[in-house]
C-alpha cells in the first residue's frame, strides 16, 4: 500500500532506539524526510546512519541531539526546520517505584516530560499543518493509560493527563476539519530498554530471576511474545498516512491482546 506521504517532513522524538527508531524507520521507508531527536549524540548518529541506509525516494535524515523536554531543546529542533507535516512525540518514561517515595519534584518532572512536552510540540505545529491542509501527530504513550501498572504511577498519571488533553483538542473543527489528526499509540510489552527496566524493578520487588519475570510477562500476553519496534513503527506510519484522515482522537492499543476488556 502506498501511504501517500513520500516527500513529507516528520519530526520523530526519542528516535535513537526502541519504538521511536521503529517509527522513524517506517517513515523513511515510505520516502518521508525525518528530523530525529534524542539526547545521546552518539546513539542518535548511529541511528541516523541506519535510517539513511533504509530511506527510499531520496528521503533525508537530519539528526538533532537535544533534550526535547527542555525549552532550549525544542528551540533547536525548530531551528533545524520550522514546519513539519508529521510529529511523533516520545519521551522516556519516568522510573518505576512506590508512590510513597515520590516527592513534588518527581511528579513535576514526569508531567513535564510526558504531558507538557507533547503539548508544546502540538501547539508549535498544528496551526501550520491546518494552513497547509495536512497534519499527523502521533503521541507514543503507554498501555498503562488503559490498564494502569502499580509501579508506574508517575507514568500512569502524566500520560493520562496527555490523553485527556488530546481527546479534546483532536476533535476541534479547526484541526479535524483541516485534515489534521492527533492520535495516541499505546504500546504494551515491547522488547525495549524500557521494558527491561520495568522488569528489573519487578526482580528487585519480588526476588525472582529476570528469566522468571520475563517468562511470566510473556505468558500473560495472548500472543505469547513481546512486540517488536518494527511492527510498532508500521502502525505509526499508517496513522501518519493519507489513508488515516478519518481517524483522530483515538487511543490505539498495541499489546498482543494483553488488555482483557471489551472497550
Amino acid at each position: 500500500m502506498d501511504l501517500g506521504i513520500a516527500g513529507k517532513w516528520a519530526l520523530v522524538c526519542g528516535a535513537s532506539k526502541g519504538l521511536g527508531f521503529g517509527c522513524a524507520q517506517a517513515l523513511v521507508r515510505e520516502g518521508v524526510n525525518v528530523v530525529i531527536a534524542a539526547r545521546g549524540a552518539e546513539a542518535l548518529e548511529a541511528a541516523a546512519g541506519k535510517l539513511r541506509a533504509d530511506a527510499t525516494a531520496g528521503a533525508q535524515v537530519v539528526a538533532v541531539a537535544v533534550d526535547v523536554t527542555t525549552e532550549d531543546g525544542r528551540a533547536q529542533i525548530f531551528a533545524a526546520r520550522r514546519d513539519y507535516d508529521i510529529v511523533v512525540t516520545n519521551a522516556g518514561g519516568p522510573p518505576p517505584g512506590d508512590f510513597r517515595d515520590w516527592g513534588r519534584e518527581a511528579w513535576l518532572k514526569a508531567v513535564d516530560a510526558n504531558m507538557l512536552t507533547p503539548i508544546e510540540l502540538i501547539k508549535a505545529t498544528v496551526d501550520g499543518m491546518a494552513q497547509r491542509g495536512f497534519g499527523r501527530i502521533v503521541n507514543i504513550t503507554s498501555s498503562a493509560v488503559k490498564a494502569p501498572i502499580d509501579i508506574l504511577g508517575l507514568s500512569n498519571g502524566a500520560r493520562s493527563g496527555l490523553t485527556g488533553f488530546v481527546a479534546g483538542v483532536a476533535r476541534t473543527k479547526q484541526l479535524a476539519g483541516a485534515n489534521v489528526t492527533i492520535n495516541n499509540l499505546l504500546p504494551g510489552a515491547f522488547d525495549t530498554d524500557r521494558l527491561r527496566a520495568t522488569m528489573e524493578g519487578a526482580v528487585k520487588k519480588t526476588g525472582k530471576s529476570m528469566d522468571e519475570v520475563a517468562g511470566a510477562r510473556r505468558q500473560a500476553i495472548p500472543a505469547s511474545r513481546f512486540g517488536t519496534a518494527e511492527e510498532f513503527g508500521a502502525t505509526c506510519a499508517f496513522l501518519c498516512s493519507r489513508h488515516a484522515s478519518y481517524i483522530t482522537g483515538q487511543n490505539v492499543l498495541i499489546d498482543g491482546g494483553a488488555y482483557p476488556g471489551t472497550y
